[in-house]
Formats: structure tokens, C-alpha cells, sequence
């Protein structure tokens, strides 16, 4: 990984805060609201051509669940420390009972997350085959989720849980991938709370008064309803998010060419990315960010300062295949490396 020169001279400047803020990351509670899905990876080895119909014939080998969605976002803040609870929704199926596993093994607490009894956890299916001595390749994604939202009962619930546990978190982070758990009524008890971190694909404007939003730049382009072509482009699509969410802070994570975070104050700040090379996999990097950023900023970082750290963890799992975490001693380890450059 590296650094530009001009960059590298103010990181140096403020590396001893950033360590500093990363010795807290274990200090934090946080309160995570989100779409929780499960990543389902089923791989085997292509034995033949079917002679029901024109297709593959896999030997299972491996079955393998992971966080995803919402829930990647709460195993991330878990994985660099945090004291987490979550709150979402599962169906009433071995699928979020393998995700309830998965987070109690992680120290996470699932109180909070209720079981629909009419619609699926949201499960992402990615069937992929190999043959003898070859790489293995997805072949089919299958995707099992409802359309329909949650009852008005459940909305309540989770939103009456959110209430009741406000006092007893330093941040909420609404993770929000449009599967039904940020309803109104969930909304509106989050936002009770003074320090809301947001990261939705859509309708911003839903969550007006958070302290700050995360956007990618098709995210961000979809907001504001014009492309992010040119720096004035970007400069006025970050005043715009402002004055659609009145948030304190807008952060557009641009891919290759970093971060650029507004304030309400008119400033604009730009990180560069850490890793333009290494890169196999961004699924998921959004919410490590968001994770990172947030640990930060309860540490007493800037939303600057927060930032650097969500791009440095962001440039380490992108270096991973799958969804992916990250750690505070893999962030402490980059950090000194790109200061040594």
C-alpha cells in the first residue's frame, strides 16, 4: 500500500491520535439497526453434464454462512472490539438460526433481533463449481427475501426496543440495504439518539438530522439525481446531500479515488485511497467504513480523523475475497507502514 507524499506529511502529524483512538475501539458500545442477511457459499466439484437437462452436476464439498448486509456491518464493529448490539429481523428458519450462532459466538448481543414469523431471513445463495485442478467460479446466485414489509406489530417492537436501550450505547448505525427493518417507526426512535451513523442505498432524506451519512458514488449520484463527473460536480452533490439530509457531515466513498467528506460548515476534505492495486473484493467494504469510522468518532475523533481510519481498515478487506473484517491490530500494522513510506 501507499500513500501520496503531499497526504503522507499530514499523517504523520496526526498518527499518534489515531493510535490512540484505536487503543478505545474496545471501550465503545454501539447500537446496530439493519437489514441482517446471511451469505450463504455452497461449492463442489463439477462431476458431469446432467442428462435431465443441459446443466451441471456438483459433488457438494462445502456449505459455508456468513454475515452480510446489515449483519456485516455489526460483525465488523464486533471484530474491532466493540461492545455490539444488534437489532433487526430473522425468519423463523435454520438460516437465522445459523446468524444468531454466529453472533453469539462473536460476544454480540441479539436481543434486539426479533424473529418474523412470515418472512425469510434474507439469505444470499451463491452456488459455485470447480473441476479437478481448476479454480472454482460461481455459477448461480439464489436470493430468498420478502417484498412485503414487516407487520406494524414488529415495527413497534423493534422500534420500543431501540427506545429503551438509546441511553445505553455511544452511536446507532442504521445499516439500511431495503429489506424492511428501517421503517418509520424505527427510524424515528433512532434518531433520538444525538450520534446516528447512516449507510442506505436509497431515500436519505428518510433519516434528516443524522449526524452523518456515508454514500458510495452511485449512491450518492441516485440522491441528488445528476452524475458525479468533475470536481465541481462533486463539490455541489455534497452541499446538495447536506441540504436534503441536514446532517453535521456527508462522507461519498469514491472507490480508487478515495473519500471526500463535506461539512455543514462548507469544508471539503479528501482522503486518498490507501490501495489502488490490491484489489480482489469490495463486497461488503462499505460497511467495514462505517465500522471503523464509527469507533473512532466515539473515541473523540474527527469526522477527518474517523474517516482516514474507515479508509485504511476499507483498504485491507478489499485485499480479501467474499465479505470480509477486519482488526485493530491489522489497522495499527497498516497504518505504521504507510507512516514509514
Amino acid at each position: 500500500m501507499t500513500v501520496d507524499p503531499s497526504f503522507a506529511a499530514e499523517l504523520r502529524a496526526i498518527a499518534p491520535r489515531l493510535h490512540h483512538y484505536l487503543d478505545q475501539f474496545s471501550q465503545a458500545r454501539v447500537l446496530v439497526v439493519g437489514d441482517i442477511t446471511v451469505d450463504e457459499f455452497l461449492t463442489g466439484q463439477v462431476e458431469r453434464v446432467s442428462r435431465e437437462a443441459p446443466v451441471l452436476i456438483l459433488r457438494h464439498e462445502t456449505t459455508r454462512q456468513i454475515p452480510g448486509g446489515g449483519a456485516n456491518a455489526v460483525y465488523n464493529l464486533a471484530k474491532l472490539g466493540a461492545q455490539v448490539k444488534s437489532v433487526g429481523l430473522v425468519g423463523k428458519d435454520e438460516q437465522g438460526q445459523a446468524l444468531r450462532r454466529i453472533f453469539t459466538d462473536a460476544t454480540i448481543d441479539t436481543e434486539g433481533i426479533l424473529v418474523d414469523p412470515v418472512r425469510p431471513t434474507v439469505t444470499k445463495t451463491r452456488i459455485s463449481g470447480h473441476a479437478r485442478q481448476s479454480v472454482t467460479q460461481q455459477i448461480v446466485r439464489i436470493d430468498r427475501k420478502s417484498d412485503d414489509l414487516p407487520d406494524v406489530e414488529l415495527q413497534e417492537q423493534l422500534a420500543d426496543y431501540i427506545r429503551q436501550h438509546l441511553d445505553s450505547v455511544d452511536a446507532v448505525v442504521c445499516s439500511d440495504y431495503g429489506d424492511g427493518v428501517l421503517t418509520q417507526p424505527v427510524i424515528e426512535a433512532v434518531l433520538k439518539h444525538p450520534r446516528v451513523i447512516v449507510d442506505t442505498q436509497k431515500e436519505l432524506y428518510r433519516y434528516k438530522g443524522a449526524m452523518i451519512f456515508t454514500p458510495n458514488l452511485p449512491e450518492a449520484e441516485k440522491a441528488v439525481g445528476y452524475a458525479i463527473a468533475t470536481p465541481a460536480d462533486l463539490m455541489k452533490a455534497g452541499q446538495d446531500l447536506l441540504n436534503l439530509t441536514q446532517a453535521h457531515h456527508i462522507l461519498i466513498t469514491r472507490g480508487e479515488e478515495g473519500m471526500s467528506l463535506f461539512g455543514r460548515d462548507g469544508s471539503e476534505q479528501t482522503i486518498p485511497a490507501f490501495n489502488r492495486t490490491d484489489v480482489f473484493d469490495v463486497t461488503g467494504a462499505g460497511d467495514t467504513v462505517v465500522a471503523a469510522l464509527t469507533l473512532a468518532l466515539i473515541a473523540g475523533a474527527t469526522p477527518w480523523e474517523a474517516a482516514i481510519l474507515g479508509n485504511v481498515a476499507a483498504s485491507l478487506v478489499i485485499r480479501q475475497f467474499g465479505t470480509a473484517t477486519t482488526t485493530v491490530h491489522d489497522i495499527r500494522s497498516t497504518l505504521n507502514q504507510l507512516l514509514e513510506q
